[in-house]
C-alpha cells in the first residue's frame, strides 16, 4: 500500500467524520478511531463510496492498552504515520464553575487531557518515521464563557500540550499545528448554544476542506 496514512480520532461524527471523509476522498488511507461503531460503519461506507479506504478502530480513547495495540498495528503494517488529526473530545453537562460534578470533571480530564498526552507519547515516534509527519489539533477557545469552565480548562490544557510539542519539534519532525475551525452546526455546539441559528454556521465539510489546505 502506497497511500499516505492518517489517524483521525473522534471520527464517527461531526468534524472528525468530515475530516476522515475528506482524507479518504483525497487518497489517504484513514485509520478512524471512535467509540461509536455505527458512526464508524457509516464513515467506512462513505469513504468506500468515494473510492477511498479506511481501517476502523472502535475504541475508547481512554483505553491505554488499546491505543498501544493500535499504534503497534500501525507500525507493523506501515512502519509510520503521516498525519494525526486529534478531534476526539468529551464534554459533560454544562455547569457553573462552583458546581461541576466530580464524576464529569474526572471523565473530562481523563478523556481530554490524560488521553491527549498519552496519544502524543505513542504517536510521536510513528510521525517521526514518516517523510513529513504532521499532527493537527482542532482548537476551540471558550475560556471565560459562562458554564464552560471544565470544557474551557480541558481545551486550554490540550492546547498547552500541543504548543509545547510544536516548540520542541520546531527544527525537527514532526510538524505540529493547531487548526481553528469556524463555528459549525455540530451536536456539541448545539448543547452550548441552544436556539442558535444553525444555517449561519459553517458546515463541517467546509471546515474539513479548510484543514486539508494545511496538508
Amino acid at each position: 500500500m502506497t497511500d499516505k496514512i492518517a489517524l483521525v480520532t473522534g471520527a464517527s461524527r461531526g468534524f472528525g467524520f468530515s475530516v476522515a471523509e475528506a482524507l479518504g476522498a483525497a487518497g489517504w488511507h484513514v485509520v478512524a478511531l471512535a467509540r461509536t461503531v455505527g458512526g464508524l460503519e457509516d464513515l467506512d461506507d462513505q469513504i468506500n463510496r468515494v473510492g477511498g479506504s479506511a481501517t476502523l478502530v472502535p475504541l475508547d480513547i481512554n483505553n491505554d492498552e488499546g491505543l498501544q495495540r493500535m499504534c503497534l498495528s500501525i507500525f507493523e503494517r506501515w512502519g509510520h504515520l503521516d498525519l494525526l488529526v486529534h478531534s476526539a473530545i468529551y464534554v459533560g453537562p454544562l455547569s457553573p464553575a462552583g458546581h461541576i460534578p466530580e464524576g464529569d470533571w474526572e471523565k473530562m480530564v481523563n478523556t481530554n487531557i490524560h488521553a491527549t498526552g498519552r496519544l502524543v507519547n505513542m504517536v510521536d515516534p510513528l510521525l517521526k518515521a514518516a517523510d513529513d509527519g504532521l499532527a493537527i489539533l482542532p482548537t476551540d477557545d471558550v475560556a471565560g464563557q459562562s458554564f464552560q469552565a471544565a470544557y474551557g480548562a480541558c481545551k486550554a490544557a490540550q492546547r498547552a500540550i500541543w504548543e509545547s510539542w510544536a516548540t520542541e519539534t520546531r527544527r525537527l519532525p514532526p510538524r505540529v499545528r493547531t487548526f481553528a475551525p469556524k463555528p459549525m452546526p455540530t451536536a456539541l455546539r448545539g448543547r452550548f448554544y441552544p436556539g442558535e441559528e444553525r444555517a449561519a454556521l459553517s458546515p463541517t465539510r467546509t471546515e474539513a476542506q479548510r484543514l486539508m489546505e494545511m496538508l
